[in-house]
């Protein structure tokens, strides 16, 4: 009888425990991150193009669950083979690029499709490149995304990449956000589309000491001078009350104007 009781508490015991250990497998199969990781979406390509005066490497990225991921990153590295000062070759180097890291643009709200955006500068790994160097390179960009999934707090990751020839110089992504009857849709058809824009093929360090010779801001545009021609004219067309004094303006006006030409016809070679 005790040996009878005995048992049936060793059954109950590790009924339990392998009940305990399939509901666990279970769970643990269906609040894998992997299949989440998959609804994130990356743009099948890269771009660069003048952004706010500068040139800018840009990707598109999405979430297509209405689920949010929570405390959502992206971060991105250069890999590509270096050749040391001292002869070393590094077949494999792997550099940072900077998305934001110094601002927060990094941590990401994905309530609708986002353009990623590094700006070309001193500090760039793409500072020395132009477009027909970027077609000769042999490099790969890999974007991360990483943040946790808001049902389970599980972390997941999405990772993307870009060869040179996905590197698109002198184009834009098309607009996915469309307002309708006070709401904003998302046009994921278009999320891949890209549009060709007026473009710079020079290396950003040829375009900033371009517009640092010639004395005209990176937003110099052929309008703004011409404004300044019509400025100009429209002086030269008042009446004249006191001679000389009108002579040496007169001439100042000229020298100005012949500047000018001189500085927009250098911009216009070299670009």
């Amino acid at each position: 009888m005790p040996e009878g009781i005995f048992l049936l508490l060793v059954q109950s015991v590790l009924g339990s425990i392998v009940n305990a250990f399939m509901v666990g497998c279970m769970f643990v199969k269906i609040s894998q991150p992997k299949k989440r990781a998959e609804t994130l979406v990356f743009s099948s390509n890269a771009v660069i193009s003048m952004r706010d005066g500068r040139l800018c490497l840009m990707f598109r990225v999405g979430d297509l669950r209405n689920s949010h991921i929570v405390e959502a990153s992206i971060r991105a590295k250069l890999i590509k083979s270096k050749q040391t000062k001292e002869g070393e070759f590094i077949p494999l180097n792997q550099t940072d690029i900077n998305v934001g890291y110094d601002t927060g643009d990094d941590r990401l709200f994905l309530v609708s499709p986002l353009i990623i955006c590094h700006e070309i500068n001193q500090h760039s790994p793409f500072w020395d490149i132009s477009k027909a160097h970027l077609a000769k390179e042999e490099l790969e960009i890999v974007v991360i995304l990483e943040g946790m999934v808001e049902a389970t707090g599980m972390t997941c990751q999405a990772r993307s990449s870009y060869v040179a020839n996905e590197i698109k110089w002198g184009y834009r992504f098309t607009p996915v956000l469309t307002l309708e009857d006070g709401f904003y849709e998302v046009d994921y058809n278009s999320f891949h589309e890209v549009y060709e824009t007026n473009t710079p093929t020079c290396s950003a360090r040829e375009l900033v000491e371009m517009t640092a010779s010639t004395r005209l801001p990176l937003t110099w545009s052929l309008a703004s001078k011409l404004n300044q021609y019509a400025a100009l004219d429209e002086e030269k067309d008042q009446p004249e009350t006191d001679q000389p004094e009108t002579n040496v303006q007169g001439s100042n006006k000229m020298e100005d104007q012949a500047e000018m030409n001189g500085d927009i016809s250098n911009v216009e070679s070299r670009l």
